[in-house]
């Protein structure tokens, strides 16, 4: 929301709201036009989306200046738009300001301070961020700032604890804990705070409930801490109500006692990583470390940072270590355990405690021979000093067991590849899983390297040079290492050096630092079944995949492709998109990690053996998406099929993935789309076209014209190439239908024409039915309903004859409304009647029901029988939504506002109408809108309200102009008349 003093800020469409919602997530920072177009369009923009962009800021700038703002919010600045944020209040930077001050408070032991602040920041919420606004990059940021601001309340309640305010803050507490359910801070609060409240019984119950729920949702116990709270309430620890921590003993008494020398102060951390960029969010978890950290703690604190190689780990904590020096006046240690070093043995406990003893002022002939011993004598010297220790490169838990201190004061930040599970199992304060950089964070890593005038003169390029770099650290400090060498290159050639896929392994792995190299020390560890599971997965040109894609790869059982993806993520070589719609946890590659892989499978495996993995997945493929449109489609639908063998998968797997058939198909569309032209490119063209048509559904349902002709054209070229005639017919008929969706009617006629002959030539019946039952709904558009009646009765008996009852159902629903359209209602209704009889037949409750109950209210509305239609229109409302229908909710919702005007419901009607028309906004059929428009502004003209329904109705007669409709050009130029 903006708002220009008390005023709202009129702020219009979809498209202004996405480039609005842009430009206040970088204030003072120039976004792309590029950048805009590519979030509003979702990556498929039109030809004139730059115009269009420039027609929306025009649009903005004209708002705000409506309200009284006089200077220039929005400035045109190359090679796109900046929000200027001076003179201006934004909710993220306050709130950003509000939340560090109170940590500051929170570090300085002033909790009533930090509880002010973190709820003056809190109070500038006032619903989910960003809502309304769409893109994957708004939603991306809305969903951070929501992870934001639940961090923000937990860290608040914590210190309202602190200050003895567990009774305020149930209430809040129990709602909170209802919305997130999974997240053990906020539970261990809430149970803290019942306990403290004298609720001893409910507390326990609520650690039993939240036990039950982290079990149930992710198969695991409560962690360390929430089990920790639970035991302390069995005994009624003390430590609960107060905190009583014993005197220590001073750190040079100790050591006096122990025979080391003075009070040695060690300081061996590297120097710190020159042209560090970023991570402040991440630094700051680190910071949590040291927060509570105090003398006489019981345990060492621990933070563990993971991420693939090259994403930064040893230069944040080294960074984080330098930062907090002063936290820990005993010492710091440091240590390369090497567990990844190829021409180095890792180094063994034995030896770092050796030096860390020494380091720790203890004489070397004091330093005892065996293991136990020096352990022994280790934790005794820490235990009352606060010392840091960052233990760097380590691979597994059994290297660094030995060199945990045994007590508190001293902080261990372990750096690794592996998630080190046994390590998880401590209650660290800090688990960082270091991501690749955000673009703004790569961009500037790249400037500090080369000199920012250089980068900032090249913008575009700068930023396409760090996604090719896939944002990773060590590959853009190479990249940048390479310009700063060469002032004779530009940043845009070394972007075209990089764009070719198969030279950028190449490109950045020279000199002493080598992407491949850092790749290749992880993947010499990996298990062969792993490892070549990673080499196969290399060969997909999907953006993500599920387990049973490995599966296929593998040819194996999707349980045990699971286990090696997990192995794979785990060794940081794939990362966890999160859950689909499916319930199927979704996995990618980074696209350097992916090309490493595409290579070793081209090094290591046959093309035999590559050709057949790939053949496995696409088969497979095409099994799931043909079972799913014919559940989608109700009953044992028969459609055009190629001649590509399907491929066997286990009856259990296809019931959990097509419990909601659509749901797989939007969850899986994507990389669908990504197997098609491969599969196309491969020369595989029976199964490109054939998932193509399994895909109809998907693209009709959802609405994705765009993705629906790419895949066809791919297909169709393809086909063309195998000389694949009823391949070609059937991709020739679904770019017609694209067409016919889009209202180019001469294009759709054209292209359902050429496979009526491709199918023809091939001896298809079949293929030549569905395409009549196309052009008949053309004809119906341009008003030539004998020739289309004539269509579809030679169609139907086809279906009749080769059992494909859910077209029989859609060509007899066709029928029903050329009977209405020819003023015939009677007729309708036994053609209605009979359509949802045969949807009935076949279990069809979904799609071919919705249009064969719409057909059939549609009969009951024009006999008059208003009670029939409005539970037949209620009914087709229902199913869309179901299916997430939006052009068939559009229809069903004009059909149940005329039903409620003519009842004499003129309000309900009107509302049904407005609904109607904001649906309709939402897709991309221009002949739904102006049928609205149409019937909305004869009703206002029947209930009096001349003007608006004049408005309507001459807006729905430029819209049928525009798409070619004469039928209905004529009725909307009637009525604009008779107004």
């Amino acid at each position: 929301m903006a708002t220009a003093g008390e005023r709202a800020v009129q702020v219009g469409g979809a498209r202004q709201r996405t480039i609005l919602a842009l430009l206040l997530l970088s204030p003072g920072r120039i976004v792309p036009v590029d950048t805009l177009v590519d979030v509003v369009w979702n990556g498929r923009p039109p030809a004139t989306a730059r115009t269009q962009v420039a027609i929306v800021i025009a649009a903005l700038r004209k708002s705000f200046k409506s309200e009284g703002v006089s200077d220039e919010v929005i400035v045109t600045a190359h090679p796109g738009y900046l929000l200027r944020a001076d003179g201006h209040a934004l909710d993220t930077v306050t709130f950003t300001g509000l939340v560090a001050e109170a940590e500051t408070a929170v570090r300085e032991a002033r909790p009533a301070d930090a509880a002010r602040g973190y709820a003056e920041a809190l109070a500038l919420w006032r619903g989910p961020a960003l809502a309304g606004v769409t893109g994957q990059l708004v939603e991306d940021e809305a969903a951070r700032w929501e992870e934001v601001r639940i961090n923000a309340y937990e860290a608040m309640t914590g210190v309202q604890l602190e200050l003895g305010r567990h009774q305020l803050l149930l209430p809040e507490l129990a709602a909170t804990v209802r919305e997130h359910p999974l997240r053990e801070r906020t539970r261990y609060h809430f149970i803290l705070a019942q306990y403290r409240s004298g609720r001893r019984a409910e507390a326990m119950e609520s650690f039993r409930e939240a036990r039950r729920q982290l079990i149930d949702e992710l198969g695991m116990e409560p962690g360390p801490e929430l089990q920790e709270l639970h035991d302390a309430i069995l005994r009624d620890d003390p430590a609960l109500a107060f905190e009583a921590l014993p005197p220590a003993a001073t750190a040079d008494a100790a050591a006096e006692a122990l025979g080391v020398r003075g009070h040695v102060v060690p300081s061996e951390l590297p120097p710190d990583v020159p042209g560090f960029a970023g991570r402040g969010e991440e630094l700051a978890a680190l910071d949590t470390l040291v927060d509570g950290q105090g003398e006489g703690s019981r345990a060492p604190t621990v933070g563990l940072i993971t991420g693939v190689a090259g994403v930064g780990k040893t230069g944040l904590a080294v960074r984080w270590a330098h930062r907090v020096t002063e936290q820990y006046p005993d010492g710091r240690l440091f240590a390369d355990l090497r567990g990844y070093d190829e021409h180095h043995a890792p180094t063994t406990a034995g030896d770092i405690l050796s030096r860390f003893l020494r380091s720790l002022g203890v004489e070397s002939d004091d330093v005892p021979n065996g293991l136990e011993d020096r352990i022994a004598l280790y934790r005794s010297v820490l235990s009352e000093r606060r010392v840091l220790l960052v233990l760097d490169n380590v691979r597994t838990f059994a290297q660094i067991r030995p060199l945990l201190p045994g007590s508190g004061g001293c902080t261990v930040l372990v750096t690794s590849r592996e998630q080190l599970e046994q390590l998880v199992t401590w209650p660290p304060r800090a688990r960082v899983h270091l991501g690749v950089l955000p673009e703004d964070e790569s961009v500037e890593l790249l400037g500090r390297i080369v000199g920012e005038a250089r980068i900032l003169a090249a913008p575009e390029d700068s930023a396409r040079l760090v996604e090719l770099c896939d944002r990773l650290p060590l590959a853009l400090r190479i990249a940048a290492a390479r310009l700063a060498s060469k002032p004779h290159w530009s940043v845009r050639h070394l972007v075209t050096r990089l764009s070719d896929g198969r030279r950028r392994l190449d490109e950045l792995s020279q000199g002493e630092s080598q992407v491949r190299a850092s790749f290749e020390l992880s993947y010499r560890y990996l298990h062969k079944d792993a490892a070549r599971l990673y080499r196969y997965l290399g060969l997909l040109a999907v953006p993500d995949f599920t387990a049973w894609s490995g599966a296929a790869l593998m040819d194996q059982d999707v349980l045990d492709a699971e286990r090696l993806i997990e192995h794979l993520v785990d060794a940081q070589f794939l990362e966890v998109v999160g859950v689909d719609a499916t319930g199927q946890l979704r996995y990618r590659f980074q696209n350097l990690m992916r090309l490493y892989a595409e290579e070793l499978a081209r090094a290591e495996e046959s093309e035999e053996d590559r050709l057949a993995a790939c053949e496995r997945v696409f088969r497979t493929c095409l099994t799931i998406a043909e079972q799913g449109f014919r559940r989608e489609n109700g009953g044992d639908h028969v459609s055009v099929r190629g001649d590509a063998p399907r491929r066997e998968i286990d009856p259990v797997l296809l019931e959990e993935l097509l419990s909601a058939p659509l749901e797989w198909f939007e969850a899986e569309r994507l990389s669908l789309v990504a197997v098609v032209e491969q599969s196309a490119r491969m020369g595989m063209a029976d199964l490109a076209w054939g998932l193509v048509m399994s895909m109809e559904v998907l693209f009709e349902t959802r609405n994705y014209p765009e993705d629906w002709r790419r895949c066809s054209e791919y297909a169709l070229e393809a086909a063309r190439t195998a000389g694949n005639l009823r391949g070609q017919a059937a991709m020739e008929q679904q770019l017609g239908v694209i067409n016919m969706r889009l209202r180019r009617l001469t294009d759709s006629t054209a292209r359902q024409e050429a496979a009526l002959a491709l199918y023809t030539r091939a001896g298809d019946p079949l293929g030549r039915a569905l395409v009549l039952s196309d052009l008949a709904f053309i004809d119906r558009i341009r008003g030539e309903y004998d020739r289309g009646m004539e269509r579809l009765r030679e169609a139907l008996p086809v279906f009749r004859t080769t059992g494909n009852r859910s077209s029989e159902a859609y060509a007899l629903q066709n029928m029903a409304q050329f009977a209405l359209d020819q003023g015939q209602p009677e007729v309708a209704l036994e053609l209605g009647r009979e359509s949802v009889r045969v949807c009935e037949s076949i279990g069809g409750k979904r799609r071919s029901m919705a249009l064969a109950t719409h057909r059939l209210a549609g009969a009951h509305l024009a006999l008059g029988q208003l009670a029939e239609a409005e539970r037949g229109f209620s009914r087709v409302v229902e199913i869309v939504k179901e299916i997430s229908d939006l052009l068939g909710l559009a229809h069903a919702l004009l059909g149940l506002a005329e039903t409620r005007f003519q009842a004499g419901a003129v309000e309900a009607a009107e509302r049904t109408f407005l609904e109607a028309l904001e649906v309709a906004g939402r897709t991309k059929s221009p002949m739904i809108e102006g049928q609205i428009r149409l019937a909305l502004g004869e009703a206002y003209r029947g209930s009096g309200r001349e003007e608006e329904g004049r408005a309507h109705v001459a807006a729905a007669l430029g819209v049928f102009q525009g798409i070619g409709a004469p039928p209905w050009e004529e009725k909307a130029a009637r009525a604009l008349a008779r107004a």
